[in-house]
């Protein structure tokens, strides 16, 4: 287990008692004092760039000055990634409604294929992840999947198509995890909601350009080549070129962001110290995946992504035909699923600001879902009637719900701590996600076609449990940060520890890859 550094104990007492409080059983059961060895075997990886007491001290300009600078390329290359990623899982959405072969039980298994090797690989890729470079390896899945997504173009029957779908959904389970990380490593806590979110949103835009790119490509009617077959050409040669510049460009952690100096390197580590949540560590400790596991708050999170993964999983590949079946054609479909995507994008940054304003997550989170379970119910009650607007405002805004997992993401950035921990609940938490989406592949059967009722039923059923949720892990983080006040701040009384002096030994916890259970100055977001 890492290992606490003393506080420099100061007392106006000359007799010693200061010295005498290093004593206290609170630091008994760890070393006093770290080693050069211990931090080269346990520390976070940004002690080979800074030290364990911040030396320097930089101005709010240095600061701000390297966000503005990591702001032009951090979250336009994440964008980038989850837009090209979200468009390549759900083309076969847009397929499903241009004479696409695949038919009945066969296209429900085709949707589910991708999940479920998302599901396979998504431990395994983490792991590698955090052995390698973290952009890198982003880049070059990325590339692999636009390949992938090409090939879908070539098949016409059932066993290629769920063997493609499978192989995607491995190369893809790597990018949301890694996109996670990369945003903790580089911004503050207050920071990282609107972060999270200019890159998660693109799955609304994904919709609106998708949904644009679909209608053009429907007047492709010349036989030559059916126009599914070019989305597919389409979509996966824009997640190659992707990939290429990820793999240029994506900082990979602070201390190898080529595109920063090595002063703005340092001062984007010491931007991050007092939120203790560290930067990375290539080792994996045993101890914090055990942590993980035995986390209330880790299996919370995981119902609570896949509370909001099955309506994805139902939407995501159901949506269009839910809207054809108001009476639409094909062309008038494509054109009518766009206005959701945007309505999802301006809730989420609504919400992402508002987030980060207040310095809560669960919040907002249980605002994202609140509109879903008014649409669900829409839908169910105006189900077999013509009203046509009141359908289409429920559809609209049930697309509301998918900024949760904006919320979600956000809250492992900011409330986990010890990389081996945190990369276990990120790999958990899209674990869920895929397990989530092939439950949710499965709500929406071709024997229920077009009314779906069972479908739209779970999504207003899932969404309420997990608008309680929310409320739940709260209530949670609120007791455990009061407590952590209330401890440390009777034993600084009982010390007579100086504010000083405390302020320092923060300092000296946070790159020394301490859990969130194991740091004492964590303070857990809401």
């Amino acid at each position: 287990m890492a290992q606490l550094v003393q506080p420099e104990m100061q007392s106006s007492d000359s007799s010693g008692k200061g010295q005498a409080a290093t004593g206290v059983a609170w630091y008994q059961s760890r070393v006093n004092t770290l080693t050069s060895t211990a931090l080269s075997i346990d520390g976070d990886e940004a002690l080979k760039l800074v030290t364990v007491d911040r030396t320097v001290e930089f101005t709010d300009a240095d600061y701000d000055a390297v966000r503005r600078k990591l702001d032009w390329i951090i979250p336009p290359l994440c964008a980038l990634v989850y837009l090209n990623q979200y468009l390549d899982k759900t083309t076969l959405n847009y397929a499903s409604i241009m004479d696409f072969p695949i038919k009945g039980q066969d296209y429900n298994l085709v949707a589910m294929a991708f999940y479920i090797g998302f599901l396979v690989w998504e431990f395994p890729t983490m792991y590698i992840a955090q052995k390698t470079r973290l952009g890198k390896y982003l880049g070059i899945n990325v590339v692999l999947w636009g390949i992938v997504l090409m090939l879908h173009a070539v098949p016409t029957t059932f066993g290629p198509f769920f063997a493609l779908r499978f192989i995607l959904g491995m190369l893809e389970s790597c990018a949301a995890p890694i996109q996670v990380l990369i945003t903790g490593m580089f911004y503050k806590k207050n920071e990282q909601a609107m972060r999270v979110a200019w890159w998660y949103l693109q799955s609304g835009t994904a919709s609106v350009v998708g949904g644009l790119i679909a209608y053009g490509i429907s007047f492709a009617t010349n036989g030559r080549i059916p126009a599914w077959k070019i989305l597919y050409l389409i979509f996966g040669a824009m997640a190659i070129v992707v990939g290429v510049i990820v793999i240029i460009w994506l900082p990979d952690s602070p201390l190898h962001a080529t595109v920063l100096s090595e002063r703005e390197r340092i001062i984007a580590l010491e931007r991050v110290r007092d939120d203790q949540i560290g930067v990375e560590n290539k080792k994996i400790k045993k101890e914090q995946v055990w942590e993980a596991f035995t986390d209330i708050r880790t299996w919370i999170i995981v119902l609570m992504m896949m509370l909001t993964a099955i309506p994805n999983g139902g939407l995501a590949n159901f949506s269009n035909l839910i809207i054809k079946s108001f009476g639409y054609s094909t062309r008038q479909t494509l054109l009518l699923s766009t206005p959701s995507g945007l309505v999802a994008v301006l809730w989420l940054l609504l919400l992402s600001r508002l987030s980060d304003k207040i310095g809560e997550r669960m919040m907002p989170l249980a605002l994202t879902v609140l509109p879903t379970v008014v649409g669900a119910a829409i839908l169910i009650g105006l189900n077999g009637t013509d009203k046509k607007g009141p359908l289409l405002f429920a559809i609209y805004i049930i697309s509301c719900f998918g900024g949760s997992v904006s919320f979600i993401y956000a809250y492992n950035v900011g409330n986990i701590s010890g990389y081996s921990k945190k990369v276990t609940v990120n790999a958990l938490t899209l674990v869920s996600f895929s397990l989530g989406n092939i439950i949710g592949t499965e709500t929406f059967q071709s024997r229920d076609a077009p009314n779906y009722i069972p479908g739209k039923l779970s999504i207003m059923i899932l969404l309420a449990i997990e608008f309680f949720l929310c409320f739940l892990m709260r209530w949670i983080n609120v007791r455990i940060n009061r407590k952590r006040r209330e401890a440390l701040e009777e034993r600084k009384r009982e010390n007579e520890w100086s504010d000083e002096a405390i302020a320092k030994d923060k300092e000296r916890h946070a790159f020394l890859d301490l859990t969130d259970k194991e740091n004492p100055y964590f303070s857990y977001t809401l």
